[in-house]
Parts: structure tokens; sequence; C-alpha cells
């Protein structure tokens, strides 16, 4: 097999789903022999590290705009990410994310390169203003492929590009199909709470987990209230909220006006997820809307019991068969995930069975079969 010059772009290498994808997909083709290059718009300040092999080319890093001269802004812009579609020379551009997608499209028309575009998230939320709109309208019959998350993502395309379409599911984290699943019903969480025990249970305390950017689409707050609602009946129980967001400052607040700040704990960031959802009894996604959601993949390939939100464009439901191998809760329903999260919480044998049928997704999801359907397609369209 030819060995090709395989190039990913998006906006950063920021510790995001989407840029995760991206890392070990890259990872994947380098050790297939192929050439890899990561093309950004920007440096982050936290990003992943490079796979061992790849180059990285930050496009705009010194671009210097004149002034505020929009129009000429865009089109020294646009002419720099040609520049590097002319010296690179790959194979194929495989891009990822709203207007980046548009921008590959645009800025290599002509040159006779293959672009794949990669749909990462709820296709309204993604291409939400007028110009993506028209963009993936009429600029995405042109790509050479379109790789989408979900088949309900479908629905938004154009039959023009639906025909291009294939879903193609994220690959789990290559760490979370190794070692042993959580042990979700003993637990010892007294350190998060100063070395106080919860009152009510002096030690052999529990927690539910959520893992993932704290703002208004996550809607951690849906579980808080319904939380909330359940804490006095069960006192062993905490409420972990790992991530930072612009959302966290007020949530904390919120907590407090509660009563629940030692109960309800949103300690920031972690660089270390698999240990926190090893150390934890239940996994819960409260999203509004979700591609395919990486964190509610990993918690299941831990074999926590997990609860998330049906919610557009249906990647949980992808992922959960509901009752099976975890549960599905509407969309902003305080009730109905209180409800679902008492279920698990008072029942120890079917949270245990729920965890242990979500193991199964480290099969599905193996991230050798999956990258492997991903190199089957990219070097499908490679010129």
């Amino acid at each position: 097999m030819k060995k090709k010059k395989i190039i990913f772009y998006c906006g950063t290498l920021t510790k995001g789903g989407a840029e995760r994808v991206i890392i070990n997909l890259a990872g994947a083709l380098l050790k297939s022999g192929h050439e890899v290059v990561l093309v950004t718009s920007f440096r982050a300040e936290e990003e992943y590290p490079l796979p061992k092999g790849a180059r990285r080319i930050i496009t705009y890093e010194h671009l210097e705009e004149k002034g505020k001269n929009r129009i000429f802004n865009f089109f020294n812009r646009f002419s720099l990410q040609r520049k590097v579609w002319k010296e690179e020379k790959p194979d194929i551009i495989v891009s990822f994310i709203g207007k980046n997608n548009a921008l590959a499209l645009l800025t290599s028309w002509g040159l006779h390169i293959p672009v794949l575009v990669s749909v990462r998230g709820e296709p309204h939320e993604e291409y939400c203003n007028t110009p993506l709109k028209l963009c993936a309208k009429y600029l995405f019959p042109r790509a050479s492929g379109i790789i989408l998350q979900t088949e309900d993502s479908k629905d938004f395309f154009v039959p023009a590009v639906v025909k291009k379409a294939v879903v193609l599911s994220n690959p789990l984290n290559p760490i979370f199909v190794e070692g042993e699943p959580a042990d979700c019903m003993r637990k010892d969480r007294q350190e998060l709470t100063g070395g106080e025990a919860v009152p009510g249970k002096d030690k052999g305390q529990r927690c539910i987990i959520m893992v993932g950017r704290i703002d208004a689409n996550k809607n951690q707050r849906l579980a808080i209230d319904a939380f909330s609602r359940l804490a006095d009946r069960f006192p062993e129980y905490l409420l972990e909220i790992w991530g930072e967001g612009e959302d966290r400052e007020s949530l904390l607040t919120y907590v407090k006006e509660l009563g629940l700040e030692k109960r309800i704990l949103l300690p920031g960031a972690t660089e270390d997820v698999k240990a926190k959802l090893k150390e934890s009894s239940l996994f819960i996604l409260s999203s509004n809307t979700e591609g395919m959601p990486n964190s509610l993949m990993e918690a299941m390939a831990m074999g926590l019991p997990v609860i998330s939100t049906d919610c557009p464009c249906g990647g949980p439901k992808m992922l959960i068969e509901n009752g099976v191998n975890g549960l599905l809760v509407p969309v902003q329903d305080v009730g109905a995930m209180a409800e679902a999260m008492e279920k698990l919480m008072a029942d120890e044998k079917l949270a245990e069975k729920l965890g242990k049928k979500a193991l199964k997704i480290r099969d599905r999801l193996n991230p050798q079969k999956v990258n492997t359907q991903w190199e089957d397609y990219i070097l499908s369209k490679c010129r």
C-alpha cells in the first residue's frame, strides 16, 4: 500500500473532544506508515501533545491583522491558508468543525486536493448562522466526503450532502480499554470533604461524576437540581463535576446557596479522567446537545452505570440502549433526571447490571477497530 500524506485541519489542538479524535487518528495513521501533518489556525494555551512523528503548522501564528479592515484580513488569512496547501501538496485534507470545514473547501478550490469535512456536533449548532448554513448547503457537495457522528445529523443536510455522508464513530482512547473497570459500589470519597464524613455516613462515600466543559450547553445545573432533590435521602453520595468553563463560578455560588457545598463539588479540570471515573459510582451527562460524547463513551468503557439526556443530534442514544446499558432522560427535565438517579442510587443490583452491559462499548468502539474504519475511508478518498 502506497503511503499517503494526510493533513488534519482544525482551529487549535485545545483539549476537547474533536481535537482528541484528531490526535488519536494521527497516531494510528503514523503507525501505519503515513505522513501526518496537523494544521491549525492558532496555538491554544492548553493543548494535546503531538503524536511522535507528526508535524505541526500554525497558519496564523505570526499573522498581523491590518487595523479593522475585515475584508482585507479575510483575504490575508485566505492566502496564508491556501499557501499551506500549495506548499504541502497533501494527498488529502481532513478538516474538523464549523467554519474550518468551509475554509478548507474554499482555500483548496482548484488545487485538486480531496477534502473530507467532519461535522462533530449538533449541525444546527455548528452551522448556526446564515453564512455557515449556506456553506453547508452549497460548499459541502464539493467535498470528497462528509463524516458525521450520528444518523440523525443527516436530517440537517440537503440530499447532495447526505449522498456523500458516512457515519463514523469516535475511537475510544486506548487507555479506556485497558485494565479493570470501576468498582462502582465500594468507594471512599471522604478526602473530598476535607476529611469530614458526610452526615449519616462515616466512610464509604460514593461519587456521582460529571466530566466536561462547564457551560450552558453541558447544563450541569440540571444535574445539580436533580441531586439536590435526593441529597437528604442519600447522604452517602457526592456529586463531583470536573472541568472548567464560563459557568463554573456561577455554579459554585448556586451550590453554596443550596447549602450543598460539601456534597456538590466543582474541583476544576483534571489530567486523569480515568482515575476519577474509576473512583466513581455513577456517571451523568446532562447536555442540551451533543455529537458523540467522548466522556459518556469513556464512562461506559469503565463499566459505570450511566445516565444521559437524550439530546440531539442523537449521540447518546447511539451509545445507550435505554434500560439495558444505561438510562436516557429527556433534555432539560429535572424530574426525569432525579427519577433516573434515584433508581440507580437505590438499586445497587440494577446499577451493577447496567455497568456490566456498558462495558461492551470497549469492543464496539475499540480504538484499533474504529481507527481502521477511519483510515480505510480516508485512504479511499486520497488522490
